[in-house]
């Protein structure tokens, strides 16, 4: 059985009490208000609560979920840029996005993050698959698979999976 985190797009709360579900990931485009009421929730059920965004780490020390996802793809020293959030935040949960490359997966593993994410589209499922494989095999870093595109994730070898609240939706209706 795979383990979901679900990237929260519409204000609600009924992903709360799903089973599958281990942690949620809200935007730092979130309204306040929902905010502090979801992290308060997802928090009393034993959720994770991880900030997303260009903004994640203020998001982060503002409203004080878990932890954040750092997307070091456009990154041109990603090094130096987790060392940062991790002196930031030093207890926070760190997911860090890398590029769907060999070499940025065991610099980025370096850093120590929480887990290491590789984003998956249709275009390119196969070759992310070998590399997604190749990681899992060698690094004791956690990994997490990003579902970018409608795709078959069942047979994917990681540790997380990431899809919207939509689409766990769409997944589990089907």
């Amino acid at each position: 059985m795979q383990n979901f985190i679900i990237r929260i797009t519409q204000e609600n709360f009924k992903l709360l009490n799903c089973a599958e579900i281990g942690c949620f990931i809200l935007p730092d485009t979130t309204s306040p208000e929902f905010a502090f009421e979801f992290i308060k929730k997802a928090q009393a059920t034993d959720k994770l609560v991880l900030a997303d965004g260009e903004n994640a780490l203020d998001f982060y020390l503002q409203y004080k979920p878990d932890g954040l996802i750092l997307n070091t793809i456009k990154a041109e020293k990603p090094q130096k840029l987790i060392k940062e959030v991790q002196k930031k935040a030093p207890k926070a949960t760190l997911g860090v996005i890398t590029r769907n490359r060999r070499h940025e997966a065991m610099i980025i593993s370096e850093c120590e993050p929480d887990f290491v994410i590789f984003k998956f589209w249709k275009d390119g499922f196969e070759s992310n698959k070998e590399l997604l494989d190749w990681y899992a095999e060698l690094f004791l870093i956690q990994n997490a698979a990003q579902i970018e595109d409608d795709c078959d994730f069942s047979a994917l070898n990681a540790d997380f999976i990431i899809l919207d609240d939509v689409k766990y939706l769409e997944k589990k209706q089907s």
